[in-house]
């Protein structure tokens, strides 16, 4: 049933922890997600400093999804998109041609603090799309489908699964949903997808009789229909989709195409790609080195 386990590497970033799932070495996707963080959860204390925000920097041939479990972030792009990041919510960014962002502690965790809990994903676009016009969509925690039935509760973010859509627009086949499990509580993995996963956030979880832990992504082997238990209260993050075929990654830029990425690399050290309308005073300059990890909180 399963293809393979992948345990998040956790690494700190000088305020919090993150757990860096996707890419892997020996499995670089799940259908179309290239990019999966887990940060926190961490209690950020009062006066968070601003060396803990994330300065504007630029992404190609992506989508980026934040979702937020705890806490709260602003976020500032290119297009001129300003909008406060809340738990449950949906902020689809697609950076197509080029794009840059920023996300900083700008609201009252600022000053008072506070738990700060989600997964950051990036959403590789089919070659059609890598080189579409910028753009950014909100859909509130209310817009969402929900279903549950008894010890299971729901929430689709973005796709299609077992019968439910939304209106968050993707450009390839995928689902991704959050689900909350009691103890003895079970669910399904969607189906009618060839790459399929799960992330347990919190937890533990049992699938083909063997028990996992918070921190671990099961990727399930095709043509297999596996079912999750909760061993204990449990948060799970569905995903997958349709596979887009080999995609080069360096630092914050994805393409199907090598050249691509050298072209955004010039272009952001040339100042080609712009700044945040009303966050334009800093940016994180073009690192060094042959291969940078990307910037969490993306």
């Amino acid at each position: 049933m399963l293809d393979m386990v992948i345990s998040a590497r956790r690494r700190d970033l000088g305020g919090f922890e993150v757990g860096r799932v996707l890419p892997f070495m020996q499995r670089r996707m799940v259908g179309p997600f290239i990019f999966f963080d887990h940060m926190g959860p961490v209690d950020l204390p009062p006066h968070v400093p601003r060396s803990t925000d994330v300065r504007p920097h630029p992404h190609i041939g992506l989508s980026t999804v934040t979702y937020l479990f705890d806490g709260e972030i602003m976020h500032r792009d290119s297009t001129g998109a300003r909008q406060a990041i809340r738990p449950g919510a949906v902020n689809w960014m697609t950076a197509g041609s080029g794009i840059s962002h920023s996300e900083r502690f700008d609201g009252p965790i600022r000053e008072t603090g506070g738990r700060m809990h989600g997964i950051q994903a990036w959403v590789a676009l089919p070659e059609t799309f890598e080189e579409t016009d910028p753009s950014f969509i909100h859909h509130g925690a209310e817009e969402l489908p929900v279903f549950g039935e008894t010890g299971v509760s729901a929430r689709l973010i973005a796709g299609e699964a077992f019968g439910l859509a939304n209106s968050v627009t993707t450009h390839s086949p995928l689902f991704y949903l959050h689900v909350e499990l009691d103890a003895g509580a079970r669910i399904g993995v969607p189906t009618g997808y060839p790459e399929r996963a799960a992330y347990v956030v919190r937890g533990r979880i049992e699938a083909d009789g063997h028990p996992y832990e918070a921190g671990q992504m099961l990727v399930f082997a095709g043509g297999t229909d596996p079912i999750l238990r909760a061993l204990e209260p449990t948060t799970v993050m569905l995903l997958g989709g349709e596979p887009l075929g080999p995609r080069h990654i360096w630092w914050n830029f994805v393409s199907s195409r090598k050249g691509r990425i050298e072209q955004a690399k010039a272009d952001w050290q040339a100042g080609r790609i712009r700044l945040p309308l009303d966050d334009d005073r800093e940016f994180i300059p073009l690192p060094e080195g042959p291969k940078p990890s990307p910037e969490p909180m993306s």
